[in-house]
């Protein structure tokens, strides 16, 4: 780190790469074994957990894009393991909720714009060119395909997947793939959920649920009701759960 900039202030952890014209501000903490990438800035409040690789030209903990921030300070986290591409831009908390999180074992890939206050889960992958607006949450295994524009407060639930190029101004329940636009349902990430082990039978009442939701003809209260009404496994109260506690609705099912 002959050329980097790296404040006394700064917490750095054992065995830790840090490449020439990095920028380290006072208030950062680094974990071991963490890679910093050339012409990277860290700025204050950044919190960077053991493992997590940072390339070249990414911008991490900056201040976030909120005319109401005035300067508190706030942090944003990243987990064990994740990794983050060139030219991300990850913004800080706001006093609305302090902090932006990445969890374990994420990749943020190039030109990723992460805006405050976002909880992004653990294993997400996120492609390239991907820009969150403030306040979005995106829970564990799902993946954003590239050039997607994210509403803020938007949630994106556990093991979906959406696609390339999309406008998401909706909730995307769990489980699900996305598509099309306006965006919409379009069946279940199968692939993903064998992938990650889901049993057949999980798989087939994630289906049925999905079914009543989006096929049955009856609204979502409605079809939440008659969900309640049957067996329901540990995924279809994960997908009731999820539906019941979104506050901006859920994308539209097939047409």
């Amino acid at each position: 780190m002959k050329f980097a900039s790296v404040s006394s202030k700064a917490k750095i952890g054992n065995n830790v790469t840090i490449k020439d014209f990095a920028v380290i501000e006072d208030d950062v903490e680094i974990g071991d074994n963490v890679e910093i990438g050339s012409n990277t800035f860290i700025g204050n409040g950044a919190r960077i957990a053991n493992g997590v690789k940072i390339f070249h030209g990414a911008v991490v903990s900056t201040v976030p894009q909120d005319l109401k921030y005035k300067g508190e300070p706030t942090t944003l986290e990243i987990g064990e393991g994740s990794v983050v591409r060139e030219y991300a831009t990850l913004n800080k908390g706001t006093t609305y909720n302090d902090k932006t999180v990445i969890g374990k074992n994420c990749l943020i890939m190039n030109y990723v714009h992460l805006a405050h206050d976002c909880i992004v889960g653990d294993n997400v992958i996120i492609a390239n060119s991907v820009q969150f607006g403030g306040h979005v949450e995106i829970e564990d295994w799902a993946i954003i395909g590239g050039m997607v524009g994210v509403h803020q407060f938007v949630k994106i639930g556990q093991h979906s997947i959406v696609g390339f190029g999309f406008r998401v101004p909706k909730d995307v329940p769990p489980f699900i793939t996305a598509g099309h636009d306006p965006l919409r349902f379009e069946g279940l990430n199968l692939v993903g959920l064998k992938r990650r082990g889901f049993s057949d039978e999980a798989i087939k009442s994630i289906s049925g649920a999905y079914d009543v939701i989006y096929k049955s003809g009856l609204n979502v209260s409605d079809g939440i009701k008659k969900l309640r009404e049957g067996n329901i496994t540990k995924e279809v109260e994960t997908i009731i759960k999820f539906i019941e506690g979104s506050t901006r609705g859920i994308i539209r099912g097939e047409k």
